[in-house]
């Protein structure tokens, strides 16, 4: 027997704030999420598996019109027409209540229910699958006591959204535990709902596959699905990666670089240890990192490391890349300690920076009345992903009340205004 355990598809999730980037691949990165369902079709046809499990989140939400459902039918018929099952829970993204427009689901699929705990015999397999839809977004009880416990003789799936007892960056959603897992004596758990694999138990095998796509920066790597043979007792599963964009976050280190040629061979060497062969477009968030004089050259010219970066990759061969974004992570050669004691304007303005980072209190302050007539000219869509942190899924607008994001700004608020005014620094950089 062999079947795929699949979650969080997402399809035709938005992917907010790519406007912003300009020369961003638009259609590819918004097609994404429906290029690697595809792929998983192809994928059970190809393997000839016997069924497909989906676990949760199927969809990102309710449709803004019916071709994002006709689309997920389409694919849905096709394995039909390949004599394969699809079992489904429907996770926080997908709930019952939160779906208003609807199309009839094809005679393959079953859509456990949303109000108890079912059970499918598929008695040609030898299979028992059971699953529990959520009703609303928010599932705040544990849903595992409501599955029955194993049917003898057979192999037993439980079918699953859950954040089991919670994972940073995803909400809490049908908690539970190992134990209260391992309790219904079943040999599989497919669970839905964290993004990032994780094999969470072998005996019995309790798996998270990741999502299926990567949405943007914080979803980096491979991302795929499980498919799993079982012969007998023994369960064999290899994740199969399915993602036709997939992000990376690439720390490059210009620790003491003097000169700007000398970035070029350091990004390609960050960017050729990063990516693997295959025909992906590969997404790069890159981080400069470092103490370096070329941090003076971008205080006086800002924009030149990003050109660099830039101007790096249009030379990688191999592989299809797009930089999303050149983050500076640079230190100053600068003695901050020696300036932070003199009695001028710079001194001044280190002994703020070291006050304002010892209280995280006067620091949002800080940061709200400074920015207060400047946040009022913002693109109303900036402006929401200010004031709700799930409107800004990729991390790249800091929050007023993420300490850590606004020091780091100071911090390099500060950078900045030393290079640009230390005579030395511009002497150096010059």
């Amino acid at each position: 027997m062999r079947f795929i355990h699949a979650a969080d598809l997402h399809i035709d999730s938005p992917l907010r704030g790519l406007s912003r980037y300009a020369g961003a691949p638009l259609e590819r990165l918004r097609g994404a999420t429906r290029r690697a369902l595809e792929r998983l079709v192809a994928l059970a046809i190809d393997e000839k598996v016997d069924f497909v499990l989906i676990a949760g989140d199927l969809y990102d939400g309710d449709w803004q019109d019916f071709h994002t459902g006709l689309f997920v039918n389409a694919q849905l018929v096709t394995l039909k027409n390949a004599g394969i099952q699809v079992f489904i829970v429907q996770g926080n993204h997908d709930a019952q209540s939160h779906m208003m427009r609807k199309i009839p689901w094809p005679e393959n699929v079953k859509v456990f229910s949303s109000r108890t705990a079912e059970t499918v015999h598929l008695k040609t397999l030898g299979v028992a699958i059971h699953g529990h839809s959520f009703p609303d977004r928010e599932v705040s009880e544990d849903l595992v006591p409501r599955y029955p416990t194993a049917l003898p003789g057979c192999f037993n799936i439980g079918l699953l959204h859950t954040s089991l007892t919670g994972s940073e960056g995803h909400d809490t959603y049908a908690p539970t535990t190992l134990a209260v897992l391992k309790s219904r004596g079943y040999d599989y758990w497919a669970l839905g709902h964290i993004h990032a694999r994780q094999v969470v138990c072998e005996v019995p095998r309790v798996v998270f596959p990741g999502n299926l796509q990567g949405r943007h920066a914080r979803e980096t790597g491979p991302k795929g699905c499980e498919l799993v043979t079982v012969e007998g007792a023994t369960v064999t599963a290899r994740c199969v990666p399915l993602d036709v964009v997939r992000w990376h976050q690439v720390a490059v280190d210009l620790q003491s670089l003097e000169q700007l040629d000398d970035v070029r061979s350091q990004v390609l060497q960050a960017l050729q240890a990063a990516v693997d062969a295959g025909d992906a477009l590969h997404a790069m968030r890159v981080v400069l990192t470092g103490q370096t004089p070329l941090h003076a050259l971008e205080a006086s010219q800002p924009g030149t490391l990003e050109a660099a970066v830039q101007a790096a990759a249009q030379e990688f061969s191999g592989a299809e890349i797009w930089i999303e974004q050149v983050k500076l992570q640079l230190r100053s050669p600068l003695d901050r300690a020696r300036i932070g004691q003199g009695g001028d304007a710079l001194g001044e303005l280190v002994r703020s920076v070291d006050e304002l980072s010892g209280d995280s209190v006067a620091l949002e302050k800080f940061c709200r009345e400074t920015l207060k007539d400047v946040l009022g000219k913002l693109p109303a869509e900036v402006q929401a992903a200010l004031a709700h942190d799930s409107l800004n899924p990729s991390g790249d607008i800091p929050q007023f009340d993420d300490g850590a994001a606004l020091l780091a700004l100071l911090q390099d608020a500060e950078a900045t205004l030393l290079a640009r005014l230390n005579p030395a620094e511009e002497k150096a950089a010059s």
